[in-house]
């Protein structure tokens, strides 16, 4: 019988400008007790290269976030080695829970990290084409930007263009002020 990894504290510390939400924790990020921890995942790179962190972080310093302003959480605690095995009601109860921390926390973005994510809780088909960046809708008043998923699995979008949309973020930020 597989090992039961427990799932991922959320690093929320109101005020919280900006939260940052996975579909759910990998293996490695559940073992380390750390957000993105995945050997090939690009978050905390992408984070300091588009200066939204003035220096650069890793995993083990994602309780650092909220001195910026910034939270992380998942759609679904459930740490699994790919989206794969998650079922419908885990994204349902996921989304239940998630609106409700966002009703909570009042974020004034809310910044989906993966198309994926946008399209289970709009129910957008997968064929629908998705922009990333800032959406038209809103979640529980919070204004909605989609980013690509930097997991090094990812092979629909170059680091570049990873990069890109982390810069457009950091833009977007300052034009909210």
């Amino acid at each position: 019988m597989p090992a039961i990894l427990p799932p991922l504290s959320d690093c929320i510390r109101p005020p919280v400008r900006v939260l940052f939400v996975g579909i759910n924790p990998g293996i490695r990020s559940s073992a380390t007790g750390h957000h993105f921890a995945g050997v090939s995942n690009r978050f905390w790179k992408l984070l300091y290269e588009s200066r939204l962190v003035p220096e650069p972080i890793g995993y083990l310093e994602d309780r650092r976030l909220p001195e910026w302003g910034f939270g992380l959480t998942n759609l679904i605690p459930r740490p699994t080695p790919g989206i794969g095995t998650l079922r419908p009601e885990e994204y349902a109860a996921g989304e239940r829970v998630l609106r409700r921390k966002i009703r909570r926390v009042k974020p004034e973005v809310v910044v989906f990290v993966g198309v994926t994510l946008f399209r289970v809780v709009f129910k957008r088909r997968p064929a629908e084409a998705i922009r990333l960046g800032l959406q038209p809708e809103r979640l529980e008043g919070a204004r909605l930007i989609v980013l690509p998923n930097p997991s090094g699995r990812n092979a629909h979008f170059s680091y570049e263009k990873m990069l890109a949309a982390f810069k457009a973020l950091r833009r977007r930020l300052r034009g909210f002020n």
